[in-house]
C-alpha cells in the first residue's frame, strides 16, 4: 500500500556534521549554491511547500535557499518543489491524492505531490525522516542546530495513504501545524455538514409546531427526536437544504444526513414497513439517504450506522455516492477489536457493510467520555486496531478523543494514532520510543514503563475498559491501592529523572495527573475507610476532613489548568466545578447517625453496572453529589426496599436521606417514600409516608433532601421504601422497554 523509510533508517542518512561520501550536500558550512525551484503556475499548496521547506531550513541552518520559477531557473544546483518539468524524469504512474514522492539523483531533489496537499505532505516528511525534525505535540518543533545540511543521492520514497480520511481528536488536532505535519483532516476542512444532522437539515423549532408529522412516532405520539424518514415533505425539505448548502459551499467533500444521537426512532407505519423489510431499522435511513443522494450524483454522502441502524439492511445497498461511517461504541477497549468478545456485534455488522459497500468510515472511541482523567490503558490496541479495520474495506477513521481538553497521554494517542493512521504498518515500538524520548526526555523510559504497567495490570485482572467507565469502581482491580504505588513509584522515578529541566518535568506532571484523579475520586468513595478523605476526629462519633486533602485538591486543580484540561468529561464539569464540588464536600458536617455502619438487606437488587458499596451505599457515612456512579445506591426499574438493622432497640426520633434526580440518565425521584419501623424485624409499623408529585420538564442534576420525625420511636430496624416511577415521565422520551431508576444516598437514623 505504501513505501517509507523507517525511522533508524533515517537517522543513518542524517548524522549531523559531516555529510558521508557521497549525499548530496545542500549546505556545506554555513554555505549553499542551491535554489527552490518551482513550477511557472504553481498552485497554493506549492507555494506553501517551498515556503515551508525554506522556512525551516533557514531555522536549522541560519541559509536562506532562494525560492524561482522553473522559466527562471539556470541549470544551478536545485530543490524542485511540485509539477516542475524536470520532475516529470521519475516515471512513478499517476500520484494518487495526497500521495507524494521525495527523489533524489545525483545532484538534485525533487518533491512532488498528488492532489490536495501531497506535496506539503512531502516537505514534512523530508523535515521529519530526513532532517531529524519532529513536531511531537502542538508545542514548537523539535529543530536540530546544523551549517550541514545533506541527503542521500538516487532516493525514491514514495508515499500514499493508507487511509482517504484520517482525524484524531485530541487537543493537538486543533493546531494547524500538526494537522499538515502528520497528514491529518478536520471534519470542519472536509465536511459541509457532519455528525448528527437531522436536526440541522429539518429543525424542530422551526418545523414541530406546525408539522408535528415530520417527526418520529413514538408511542403514538409524534415527538421531536428524530425525523420520520417516509415523510415525503422531510424529503423535499432536506433536498433545498443540500441544494442551498452546495451551492454555497462546492469545494466540501462530504455531507452527512444522520440521526441524531439518541433513541426514540420513528415508528410509523411506512418507516416500520421499510425496516421490516429490510431487517434492520437501517432500512429506512438507507433508503432515505439513496433517494437524497440520487439527486446529488456529483456529491459525496455520509450516513452514521451508530446503535440503533448499526446492522446493515438485507436488502437495499447504499449507492455509490454514499459513505458508511460506522460506530464501534458499544466494543470495551481492553483488548483488540478482531479478538474481544465485546466487538462480536461490531465485527458481523463490519462485515454486513463490507458485503454491500466499499466505501466505510469508522467512528471510534480511544478515551473514558465519563472521566476524562482516568487512566485508559488501550495503547496497545491502537496498531492491530487499524490494521484489522483496514483489512476489511474501512477507508477512513475518526478517532475520538477529548476533544480540545486534555486527557489520559493524549499527547501520545495523538501522534501514535496520526502516524498510523497514514500508514498502519510502521512499528509501533519505534514510534513509541521515538515520541517517549522526544517528548519527555530522560524520564520517557519511566512513562514507557508506567504505561506498560498499566497495560500488564488491566490484562491481568481481566478488566473491562470501558469508555463509559469509572475509575471508582477499578479499585479492585488495575487501579487498586497495591497498583497505584507501582504507578506512583514509576512515575516518582519520571519526575527525578525530568528535574533541571522545566519543560520535560510539567509533561510528567501531566502524564501523572490521571493517577492523581482516580486517588482523589477513590478518596471520595472510601470516605471514612483506609484511602478516604476523612479521618477520625476527637472523638469516636466523629470523622473531620484530612487536613492535606484541600491543599491535594488545590494543587491537583492549578496543575491540570497548566496541562490544558478544560473539562473533566464529556459535556462537564469544569476545573471550577470540579473544586466547588469539592469544597461542598470538605465543607459537610459529619453526621453522627445510628445507622453508620449498619447491616442492609436490599428487598430488590442493585445495579451490578453501578455497585457503588453495594448495601453498605446507604451506611457508609458518606452523601452522594451529582455524579450517580458514586456513592449513591443505584436501583433500575424496582422500588429500593432497604432494611437497616440499627443493631438494638432504641430511640429514634428522625429518618433522613437523600434521592438523585438525574433524567439525562433516567434517574427520577420516586413516587413516594414510606418509613416503618421494626423491634424484631418481622412486624413492621408504618411511621411516615411523603407523595413526591412527578417533576415537570426539568434536565437539571438535583439532590432532593427528605426527612422524617417519628416523634422518639423505640426501634431497631428501619425500613426505607423509596417506589420507583412505574414509566418514564412523557417528557422524557426514551425508547419502548427503557425503566427508570431511583438513587438514594446515605440513609441518617437520629
Amino acid at each position: 500500500m505504501m513505501h517509507t523509510l523507517l525511522l533508524f533508517m533515517t537517522l543513518l542518512t542524517y548524522n549531523g556534521c559531516k555529510s558521508p561520501q557521497g549525499d548530496i550536500e545542500i549546505i556545506a558550512n554555513g554555505v549553499t549554491t542551491y535554489v527552490i525551484v518551482l513550477p511557472e503556475a504553481a498552485s497554493r499548496n506549492e507555494k506553501r511547500a517551498a515556503t515551508i521547506l525554506q522556512d525551516y531550513l533557514k531555522r536549522i541552518s541560519g541559509v536562506s535557499l532562494n525560492i524561482i520559477t522553473e522559466t527562471a531557473y539556470t541549470m544551478q544546483p536545485a530543490i524542485f518543489i511540485g509539477n516542475t518539468g524536470h520532475s516529470e524524469k521519475f516515471n512513478t504512474g499517476k500520484l494518487k491524492n495526497e500521495s507524494f514522492f521525495i527523489a533524489s539523483d545525483y545532484k538534485y531533489l525533487y518533491i512532488k505531490g498528488g492532489g490536495g496537499k501531497g506535496v506539503i505532505y512531502g516537505v514534512y516528511t523530508l523535515l521529519e525522516d530526513y532532517f531529524g525534525c519532529r513536531k511531537y505535540a502542538d508545542i514548537p518543533t523539535s529543530l536540530p542546530v546544523d551549517k550541514n545540511i545533506h541527503i542521500a543521492k538516487q532516493l525514491m520514497d514514495k508515499q500514499e495513504p493508507a487511509l482517504v480520511y484520517r482525524e484524531t481528536y485530541y487537543p493537538n488536532a486543533f493546531d494547524n501545524e500538526y494537522l499538515e505535519w502528520h497528514k491529518l483532516h478536520r471534519f470542519e476542512d472536509l465536511w459541509g455538514l457532519w455528525g448528527h444532522s437531522f436536526f440541522k437539515l429539518v429543525p424542530p423549532k422551526t418545523y414541530f409546531a406546525s408539522h408535528p408529522e415530520y417527526y418520529s412516532l413514538v408511542n403514538g405520539k409524534r415527538e421531536a427526536t428524530q425525523l420520520c424518514l417516509s415523510n415525503e415533505d422531510v424529503f423535499n425539505i432536506t433536498v433545498d437544504y443540500f441544494r442551498k448548502a452546495i451551492a454555497d459551499n462546492p469545494d466540501a467533500l462530504y455531507w452527512s444526513i444522520a440521526a441524531e444521537d439518541g433513541s426514540s426512532f420513528c415508528t410509523c407505519d411506512k418507516c416500520s414497513k421499510a425496516n421490516a423489510e429490510e431487517g434492520s431499522p437501517s432500512g429506512s435511513l438507507i433508503r432515505f439517504v439513496n433517494r437524497v443522494a440520487a439527486q446529488f450524483p456529483s456529491q459525496q454522502f455520509t450516513t452514521l450506522a451508530y446503535l440503533h441502524t448499526s446492522k446493515p439492511p438485507q436488502q437495499t445497498k447504499p449507492t455509490s455516492n454514499v459513505y458508511i461511517m460506522l460506530s464501534s461504541i458499544d466494543v470495551y477497549r481492553q483488548g483488540p477489536i478482531s479478538s474481544t468478545p465485546s466487538a462480536a456485534a461490531f465485527r458481523k455488522n463490519l462485515k454486513g457493510w463490507g458485503a454491500i459497500t466499499d466505501n466505510i468510515f469508522l467512528w471510534d472511541y480511544t478515551t473514558q467520555f465519563t472521566n476524562y482523567l482516568a487512566p485508559f490503558p488501550d495503547y496497545n490496541n491502537l496498531q492491530p486496531n487499524l490494521q484489522y479495520l483496514i483489512g476489511n474495506k474501512v477507508k477512513g477513521v475518526f478517532s475520538q478523543g477529548s476533544a480540545e481538553t486534555y486527557s489520559d497521554m493524549a499527547p501520545f494517542n495523538s501522534y501514535i494514532q496520526a502516524k498510523l493512521l497514514w500508514n498502519p504498518a510502521l512499528k509501533y515500538e519505534d514510534l513509541t520510543i521515538d515520541f517517549l524520548n522526544g517528548y519527555y526526555g530522560k524520564a520517557g523510559t519511566f512513562i514507557g514503563q508506567y504505561m506498560q504497567a498499566l497495560t500488564t495490570n488491566l490484562h491481568n485482572t481481566k478488566t473491562q475498559l470501558d469508555i463509559y467507565g469509572n475509575p471508582v469502581n477499578n479499585f479492585i482491580n488495575y487501579l487498586s491501592a497495591e497498583a497505584i504505588d507501582q504507578y506512583s513509584t514509576l512515575l516518582d522515578k519520571a519526575e527525578k529523572a525530568a528535574e533541571g529541566n522545566s519543560r520535560f518535568l510539567s509533561r510528567v506532571y501531566a502524564a501523572r495527573l490521571p493517577l492523581e484523579y482516580t486517588v482523589l475520586q477513590q478518596s471520595r468513595f472510601f470516605g471514612t475507610e483506609k484511602y478516604g478523605y476523612l479521618l477520625p476526629g476527637n472523638s469516636s462519633a466523629e470523622y473531620i476532613v484530612n487536613p492535606r486533602w484541600p491543599e491535594r485538591v488545590k494543587k491537583f486543580i492549578a496543575q491540570c489548568k497548566e496541562a490544558g484540561v478544560k473539562e473533566l468529561a464529556e459535556g462537564g464539569p469544569s476545573l471550577d466545578a470540579y473544586q466547588q464540588g469539592w469544597e461542598t464536600t470538605f465543607a459537610r458536617k459529619w453526621i453522627n447517625s445510628l445507622s453508620f455502619r449498619a447491616p442492609v438487606v436490599l428487598a430488590n437488587p442493585y445495579s451490578e453496572e453501578y455497585p457503588a458499596k453495594k448495601e453498605r451505599t446507604l451506611t457508609d457515612g458518606l452523601q452522594g453529589d451529582n455524579d450517580f456512579s458514586i456513592n449513591w445506591l443505584f436501583i433500575y426499574g424496582k422500588d429500593l426496599v432497604a432494611t437497616i438493622d440499627i443493631g438494638k432497640v432504641q430511640t429514634v426520633k428522625e429518618v433522613r436521606m437523600n434521592f438523585l434526580q438525574d433524567p439525562r440518565h433516567y434517574i427520577f425521584n420516586p413516587s413516594d417514600i414510606i418509613i416503618e419501623t421494626s423491634k424484631d424485624g418481622i412486624t413492621f409499623t408504618p411511621a411516615g409516608k411523603q407523595v413526591i408529585p412527578v417533576s415537570e420538564e426539568d434536565y437539571a442534576v438535583k439532590i432532593n433532601n427528605f426527612h422524617f420525625q417519628l416523634l422518639s420511636v423505640s426501634t431497631r430496624f428501619i425500613r426505607v421504601t423509596g417506589r420507583c416511577l412505574q414509566n418514564i415521565p412523557a417528557w422524557r422520551v426514551a425508547n419502548p422497554g427503557k425503566k427508570p431508576s431511583v438513587c438514594c444516598d446515605e440513609v441518617f437514623v437520629l
